[in-house]
């Protein structure tokens, strides 16, 4: 028995290095290809990025069993700060050349990675100081306070009083992008390794213990505000985060990025991988990007034999892929992973299951 559980661990941990070799080649394959794989490397990369914000939304919605829809808020705190921190101080009189540059942030800057912490820190406390009040409420109202606050968040961005700091309606321009689609990889497996290790510590356990019974959990010693407070923090930590990765992948935002639309896509990419599964997040993000691009030709006109059909035109496409998401939603009802996590036994089970299938099929 032992013997086979080496041999298990043996072969799990080639498996991995394997699929580490895979992924890395095909990233660098595209890098080295960028210009001709432009397309298919801005659809990865923001799918990575989709894939940060819903993880840290499954973190406080999944394993802690809290209705919370202010993510896009959080994201557009740490986009924000990220924006202002890294825009090169020579160019920014041509962007904020409507209302003028506040003196305590024109010549303020930072590298890449700090702002991207700061504009994370900046969303954390702000989410600090907003869960003292919401966290209190549970279920449908709490969502409700939670998407409420994101629209005052985005409300004060676009707000005159704020337009020499974030240039109101105007926007912030010229953010440096990524060098490589490595330096994404990398922030997305960093930030998401980090949240892992957390769903995997005492403190993870605290939070699946709050999802499951906040009565029993509290009578265990738990404090149940300050689990919650705990986790939502963490949360908007890496929605922050996330959001300064958008800006850098855009280069240019507005109030008008973070909408309310912005975070129903992140929980529609949370229920259909799976509420309570980080894998199931990541590969909800891949599945959701990835489906709504590869699905654009729905929206260009289609000509056959000289008849135009009529239902190809602008906006079929999320027609088609909203009918693609009603049957994974029939077939998953709780999402493509459920409350599973990627493993090489469940790989291999699911094969093994299919081919008995199968074979009993053809009996």
């Amino acid at each position: 028995m032992k013997y086979d559980f080496s041999r298990k661990k043996k072969r799990d941990a080639v498996l991995d290095l394997l699929l580490i070799a895979v992924v890395l080649g095909i990233c660098g394959f595209l890098e080295a290809n960028k210009y001709n794989y432009s397309y298919a490397i801005s659809i990865i990369e923001r799918s990575m990025i989709y894939a940060v914000v819903a993880v840290s939304m499954n973190l406080v919605n999944g394993f802690t069993g809290l209705f919370s829809l202010g993510q896009a808020g959080f994201m557009a705190l740490g986009a924000y700060v990220t924006a202002i921190l890294t825009i090169p101080v020579s160019q920014r009189p041509s962007v904020y050349y409507i209302s003028g540059i506040n003196p305590l942030i024109a010549n303020l800057s930072a590298p890449i990675t700090l702002a991207l912490i700061l504009g994370g820190l900046v969303a954390a406390a702000c989410a600090a100081l907003i869960g003292i009040p919401v966290l209190r409420l549970k279920s449908d109202y709490l969502a409700i306070a939670t998407l409420g606050f994101a629209e005052i968040i985005r409300a004060l961005i676009a707000a005159p009083m704020m337009d020499t700091i974030t240039n109101g309606s105007y926007g912030l321009k010229s953010i440096p992008g990524f060098s490589s689609i490595f330096q994404v990889l990398i922030l997305t497996v960093v930030s998401i390794g980090l949240m892992v290790l957390l769903i995997n510590s005492s403190y993870g356990r605290m939070f699946k213990a709050v999802r499951e019974d906040e009565i029993a959990a509290e009578a265990m010693g738990i404090n149940l505000f300050h689990t919650k407070e705990l986790s939502f923090v963490i949360s908007s930590f890496f929605a922050g985060i996330s959001g300064g990765m958008l800006a850098m992948f855009m280069r240019s935002i507005d109030s008008k990025t973070f909408q309310v639309s912005l975070t129903y896509d992140i929980l529609l990419i949370v229920v259909i991988g799976g509420i309570g599964s980080v894998t199931g997040s990541v590969l909800g993000a891949f599945v959701v990007t990835a489906g709504r691009e590869l699905l654009r030709f729905f929206d260009e006109p289609l000509t056959v034999a000289g008849v135009s059909i009529p239902l190809f035109r602008p906006g079929f496409r999320m027609v088609i892929f909203s009918i693609l998401l009603m049957v994974v939603v029939l077939f998953y009802s709780r999402g493509l992973m459920g409350t599973n996590e990627f493993s090489w036994d469940g790989i291999f089970g699911f094969f093994r299951r299919k081919r008995k299938a199968v074979k009993a099929e053809g009996r």
